[in-house]
């Protein structure tokens, strides 16, 4: 089965830029995440909330719900891709290693996407693309390189073991994120109404994590602070109901390789806020690799 991606129009480079925008916002957000609650938890409470916000949008908008039984099993199979074993690996990869080093494996998922798009459904992947996420991921590189320097992220200094667990975590995240993205690029997953199946995934999704939750953590736990259920919020509705939507529309549009360069402009998008809100002080090195992501988005993205 092969399956070509559509070109970029006005309306996908904005989305492209919204779903860039909204997560490259989280790294101000998730930290607080990070805390008393466990990580299943956070990762259950902000998928409820967005399927929750996926099923008003639904019945507002007067969506039909209803999937077919093979539609469910396709929702089922994407809320524990995307939205259980993904976030699962991430929020933990974070406890061992800074942001930083997850945001550059999470820049890589641009070669797993159009690796396996090109495995699994035909799609021609350009030399000049290649070329562009090259650029794209070096500059992720440059521009995180404090954070690489010091993998840990008390700033102590992580033990090896340490490091390698975040990273085969953020692997596991990365890995299991791009089966979610290429599925969404499948006839299959292009027939699948998007906000219906995205609230059933989501949902799907919740119950494997409170399942999990449970098991690893104990009971339920929340922290009624403002600042984590704030954060809470942000993450379902902008991070999760809205991007998803914007970003799964997108990979139904130009592939799942193109949509994934977002996830190169994250860390810049990351760094200009937090220069806003944090007082980042911008090196040569950074601003640096902030052209060099910039000048392989378009290499990469006007690859035909």
């Amino acid at each position: 089965m092969t399956v070509q991606p559509g070109r970029f129009t006005p309306k996908l480079w904005l989305y492209f830029a919204c779903v860039t925008m909204i997560w490259g916002s989280t790294w101000l957000v998730i930290k607080y995440q990070l805390g008393t609650v466990p990580p299943s938890w956070s990762v259950t409470w902000r998928f409820l909330v967005a399927g929750l916000v996926m099923l008003g949008y639904c019945l507002a908008t007067r969506r039909s719900l209803r999937l077919t039984p093979a539609g469910h099993g396709f929702a089922l199979l994407l809320g524990l891709m995307q939205f259980s074993l993904n976030f699962n690996f991430v929020y933990r990869a974070e406890a061992h290693v800074t942001s930083g080093l997850v945001a550059l494996m999470f820049a890589l998922l641009v070669l797993p996407n159009a690796l396996l798009s090109w495995l699994f459904l035909g799609t021609r992947v350009s030399p000049r693309f290649l070329l562009g996420s090259v650029i794209g991921i070096l500059g992720v590189v440059a521009m995180c390189w404090t954070d690489l320097a010091r993998p840990d992220p008390a700033g102590g200094g992580a033990a090896g073991g340490e490091v390698l667990l975040g990273l085969g975590l953020a692997v596991a995240g990365v890995l299991s994120a791009s089966v979610a993205n290429v599925m969404q690029a499948t006839r299959q997953g292009r027939a699948q109404p998007l906000e219906a199946g995205l609230a059933w995934a989501m949902f799907y999704g919740t119950l494997m994590n409170a399942t999990l939750a449970w098991s690893v953590s104990g009971p339920p736990a929340i922290e009624p602070t403002l600042g984590y259920l704030s954060g809470v919020g942000y993450l379902a509705v902008a991070a999760s109901a809205v991007a998803f939507m914007l970003y799964y529309q997108l990979i139904r549009e130009v592939g799942a390789g193109r949509a994934a360069y977002s996830g190169v402009m994250v860390p810049l998008v990351a760094l200009a806020l937090s220069t806003l809100f944090e007082g980042f002080q911008w090196s040569w090195l950074a601003a640096a690799g902030a052209a060099l992501a910039l000048s392989g988005l378009v290499v990469a993205l006007r690859s035909r």
